[in-house]
């Protein structure tokens, strides 16, 4: 797998979707979400959904982000792979790397 050119390295939380066997996300900065969305949003599928690569510590996966017009930002989901092999948990701190 070979990351794309376009890079957005942040810091930020954890946090698990409020629902039964649900999914682990993290939220990227207003700031990032904002500059991505005026230059990328045509690379937009469905849903807001935008295909990218992710790394957290050494892990690197593809995966998409989605706009979350709730949090007005895109999200990213943490596969539970990925969160084994990072031993990440809910609301701890991560740095992530988004490539797009």
């Amino acid at each position: 797998m070979k990351a794309s050119t376009i890079s957005y390295h942040f810091e930020t939380i954890v946090w698990k979707h409020n629902a039964p066997a649900s999914w682990y996300f993290v939220s990227m900065p207003k700031n990032l979400s904002e500059e991505i969305r005026s230059l990328f949003q045509d690379l937009e599928e469905g849903w807001g959904r935008m295909p990218c690569e992710a790394k957290v510590g050494n892990t690197l996966w593809k995966s998409a982000i989605w706009y979350d017009t709730k949090q007005q930002c895109y999200i990213l989901p943490l596969k539970a792979d990925v969160r084994k092999k990072e031993h990440i948990k809910t609301d701890q701190n991560i740095a992530v790397t988004v490539y797009l």
